[in-house]
């Protein structure tokens, strides 16, 4: 394979030229029946008070309008530059009907996103499933869950791949499903009739990641590709992929939308399972207790290419990488800008 072109790191010890893989994550797209259907997080709570504090919650910090970011994709394209590999880290749809891409409007909204990528970059584009393609319960309502017809629907209709890999030079790119390996969190949320089946995807999941990591070569290094990191304390209980903790040379992540919630979860470490204040606080928190887990596997958080709300962080990130998998790889953060 031909590597794309790069840049001399004679400064740090590598003479090889590097490989560019440009990372993107949580794009959010709102196709026009999800942006016809409107916001319905509020719509879903019953609570008067409840449902002030749900809007507050998104006005003020996390996104006052969550269909008002589609330019940020064109942007993207337009602006970021050629590279050997793109992936993106999941999250297409804004999941209105909080059930994933079974919700017909859902499926447009990440069908236009990834179709769109795709186009742009062909056999280069690379995409890991987020939760909001499988379904995931409404942050204060309790509506919706993962569902088995979202999942055919992303992996038959979309086309995404559960667990890929692909190799440039020493380095191994891969990518998992955050939502199968991290599904003991997210249990509460499956139909009772669907758990069994849930239980057997993951624990196939599970065998295909334990047999990359026990079948590397001595000197390869992975990067991997996991929308949420609720799936890490999960990856470290399995002894194939412990045992290479040292081979992994980055971890990317999605999911928290900005360097500020992974700031916030670290502080978090260890807080006990919260289950009485509803189904979100619950899967956060356990999230949360086992994360000291997280840095073995040298996390980086890419953000959503809109940020949150309150400090409008997003962008996208490039990705240089030694062939040869002797340095460490080196990132690049490139913001985007609200306005149109």
């Amino acid at each position: 394979m031909e590597l794309a072109e790069g840049r001399l790191l004679a400064h740090t010890g590598c003479v090889s030229r590097r490989v560019k893989v440009v990372i993107l994550s949580d794009v959010h797209y709102a196709g026009p029946a999800e942006q016809a259907r409107g916001w319905t997080e509020t719509a879903v709570i019953s609570n008067p008070l409840l449902k002030l504090a749900a809007w507050s919650y998104r006005y003020y910090f996390w996104r006052r309008d969550p269909f008002a970011h589609n330019h940020l994709l064109d942007r993207f394209l337009q602006q970021a530059p050629r590279a050997e590999a793109v992936v993106a880290n999941g999250d297409y749809s804004c999941d209105t009907a909080f059930v994933g891409l079974c919700d017909d409007p859902s499926h447009e909204s990440a069908s236009l996103c990834v179709g769109r990528l795709r186009e742009a970059y062909g056999p280069q584009m690379h995409l890991t499933i987020g939760d909001h393609e499988l379904g995931k319960m409404s942050l204060f309502g309790q509506r919706g869950g993962l569902r088995l017809a979202s999942w055919r629907r992303t992996v038959e209709d979309l086309g995404l791949s559960p667990f890929w890999s692909f190799e440039l030079g020493a380095n191994v790119l891969v990518g998992v499903t955050s939502s199968l390996l991290a599904l003991p969190v997210y249990a509460p949320e499956v139909l009772s009739a669907e758990a069994a089946e849930w239980n057997r995807l993951r624990d196939a999941h599970r065998v295909r990641v334990s047999e990359l990591f026990s079948n590397l070569g001595r000197k390869q290094r992975v990067v991997l590709f996991c929308h949420d990191p609720s799936a890490l304390p999960f990856l470290f209980e399995d002894p194939a992929v412990r045992s290479r903790l040292g081979q992994i040379s980055a971890t990317v992540l999605g999911h928290l939308h900005s360097p500020f919630l992974l700031n916030c979860g670290r502080r978090l470490t260890g807080m006990p399972a919260v289950n009485f204040l509803g189904n979100a606080v619950r899967r956060m928190s356990v999230a949360l207790r086992k994360s000291q887990v997280w840095d073995e596997f040298k996390i980086r958080l890419c953000p959503a290419l809109a940020g949150i709300e309150l400090y409008k962080d997003g962008g996208y990130y490039e990705m240089e990488l030694d062939p040869e998998g002797i340095c460490a790889p080196e990132f690049v953060f490139h913001p985007l800008p609200w306005g149109m």
